[in-house]
């Protein structure tokens, strides 16, 4: 092989080199732009004029000094699965959802059960089979969670506050009566 042959080799891997790097950059902009649209769009107000990421700090203030030292921990341990790149998101956006119900039953300190609660109504279904497994090895019940595993994220945001004040309403005067 001269020297010639071997020069159009070494051009030709470079240029290989070149078109491969390319669609490395344009996929990886791709997936970073995917991300970071899904975060403009949760700041965009909505019919209250109250965004998505604002009702979420708001919730977050009004009830971080009802969070038990017990039940962070927990939280912290079930959010262990989310890649520590999204963990911090997925912990702000599941906290504002155990807040939002600890507020909604005027609790006064966040309990295992709100925080189990709203984990469940937080998360999607593919993170229950970890929520499960965790409250097996801390033989915490699962039973009383049942009917909120066996409905969907989108099930649990169209109108789930009035269909939770209702269970309510039924579980009072069941316990009355």
């Amino acid at each position: 092989m001269n020297s010639k042959e071997s020069r159009v080799i070494l051009n030709l891997i470079y240029e290989y080199f070149i078109i491969l790097w390319g669609f490395f950059l344009i996929g990886f902009l791709g997936i970073g732009g995917f991300f970071m649209f899904r975060k403009f769009l949760k700041q965009l107000p909505k019919e209250d004029g109250i965004s998505e990421m604002d009702w979420q700090r708001y919730y977050i203030s009004k009830t971080k000094h009802m969070w038990p030292q017990e039940e962070l921990d927990l939280l912290e341990e079930l959010v262990q699965p989310v890649p520590e790149l999204f963990r911090d998101v997925a912990r702000e956006s599941i906290a504002s959802k155990i807040g939002e119900i600890a507020l909604l039953k005027e609790s006064d300190v966040i309990t295992r059960d709100i925080l189990i609660e709203g984990y469940i109504i937080g998360t999607p279904k593919k993170d229950h089979k970890f929520l499960r497994k965790t409250l097996k090895e801390k033989n915490i019940d699962v039973t009383p969670y049942e009917e909120f595993f066996h409905l969907s994220k989108k099930e649990y945001n169209e109108g789930w506050e009035q269909k939770y004040k209702n269970q309510q309403k039924l579980q009072n005067k069941t316990s009355t009566n």
